[in-house]
């Protein structure tokens, strides 16, 4: 992705807040699999990883890249990822 892509997904996220929770239990299938749902509903989305998540970051990182998804930014414990959706009819102009 270019810059300019980057900071207009950045600006629109600014408004959002996390939809997802990772927690002590880690990142498992289910958690996978509604971050791609969502995506595929909205193509933006921001996460949480609390504090007792004991998730490796890179492999989580690994894995996101894998399925297509963009690490829009990270700040502290909150990502925001994108992914385009062919299922949407109106998408984000980038």
């Amino acid at each position: 992705m270019k810059t300019k892509q980057i900071a207009k997904l950045k600006s629109i996220a600014a408004n959002l807040k996390p939809v997802l929770q990772v927690g002590k239990y880690g990142i498992h299938e289910n958690v996978i699999i509604d971050i791609c749902d969502y995506l595929n509903a909205h193509e933006i989305m921001k996460i949480s990883l609390l504090k007792n998540t004991d998730v490796d970051l890179e492999a989580f990182k690994a894995l996101l890249i894998s399925k297509g998804i963009t690490i829009v930014s990270k700040i502290g414990r909150t990502m925001t990822l994108y992914r385009y959706s062919n299922k949407l009819k109106e998408h984000i102009e980038l």
